[in-house]
């Protein structure tokens, strides 16, 4: 017993090996959680691969025509399928507001491809025909899906922005946009 009392530290040595223990551990947990982040991907919503653009916009040969665009990551899972949904929006000339178009603008889900892959792109077009005299401003709005059977494993929705250079299918080739006129 005697020898046990011997070894212990004065208070004051326990005082400043207690402060550098409690650095230690802070300083640890600071370097795990950077290792942590850099093991977990980041958000959805932060995957470069994760867009929509429009991509075609009443081009001459297809009047009154939006075509949207969409891009989604893969995750690597063999058991899971990629979906995307389509839906155009259009904006109230009075209130600013986006509202959903009521009749034949929304695909539905649409089976992209296995999420085995980095990444999928789908797109649908629809016609839109202002009635006389007006003219409107369009975007897309798509939905994304990770299923593993009928689960939805992840979810995401986005609107159109513009830039993206490898939205195949556009008319005219490279066009790619937030928003279209008719």
């Amino acid at each position: 017993m005697a020898r046990y009392l011997q070894a212990m530290p004065s208070p004051r040595v326990a005082l400043v090996f207690a402060l550098g223990a409690t650095a230690l551990i802070g300083a640890t947990a600071t370097a795990g959680a950077a290792t942590a982040k850099k093991r977990h991907p980041p958000t959805i919503y932060r995957n470069s691969n994760l867009w929509a653009t429009v991509n075609v916009c009443n081009p001459k040969d297809h009047p009154y025509t939006i075509g949207v665009r969409g891009s989604m990551p893969g995750d690597g899972q063999r058991n899971e399928t990629m979906y995307m949904r389509f839906q155009i929006q259009y904006q109230d000339p009075r209130t600013k507001q986006w509202v959903f178009v009521a009749k034949n603008a929304d695909s539905g889900y649409v089976a992209v491809g296995m999420a085995q892959y980095s990444a999928r792109q789908s797109g649908r077009s629809f016609q839109i025909v202002p009635a006389q005299g007006q003219a409107f401003v369009l975007r897309g709005a798509v939905s994304f899906q990770w299923r593993r059977g009928s689960k939805v494993i992840r979810s995401a929705r986005i609107h159109t922005t513009a830039g993206h250079r490898d939205a195949s299918g556009s008319d005219p080739r490279g066009y790619t946009a937030a928003t279209c006129t008719m």
